[in-house]
């Protein structure tokens, strides 16, 4: 009886295959995420209030929120009322699902007039690198 062996171009195919049909990123299934800076500039005389409510909403919404993914806040080192925020949702659903949230309707409610501009702008990711989850 004659043993059947396969190729290294048959077990590279069946190999590839097999990756495919069990990946959960195949570019078929894959989302895409939705990224956006926020440019904020705060009342000066406000600042910690404001910075206390939007760690709040931020926590809040990465707890309870399986589409939120990201969220970091940073000042500027010069002007501290100046903040960026950079946010990042599974996909635009998750951000619309996100703004009709009570913690963040509780969050623009609060700021509301600690505010003195804000400016959205939509990104595009291009790459990232970091330490965590090693």
């Amino acid at each position: 009886m004659k043993t059947f062996k396969p190729t290294h171009k048959l077990l590279t195919v069946i190999v590839t295959l097999f990756i495919l049909a069990f990946s959960t990123n195949t570019v078929a299934q894959e989302k895409i995420q939705m990224v956006r800076l926020a440019k904020i500039k705060v009342d000066p005389l406000q600042l910690d209030k404001y910075n206390n409510a939007l760690k709040e909403q931020m926590t809040t919404a990465v707890r309870l929120e399986p589409g939120v993914l990201t969220y970091y806040a940073v000042a500027d080192k010069t002007e501290s009322s100046h903040i960026t925020i950079l946010e990042i949702y599974a996909d635009t659903t998750a951000y619309k699902s996100h703004i009709e949230t009570t913690h963040f309707k509780k969050y623009k409610e609060t700021v509301k007039d600690m505010v003195k501009s804000l400016e959205l702008i939509d990104v595009t990711l291009i790459g990232s690198a970091n330490k965590m989850g090693k």
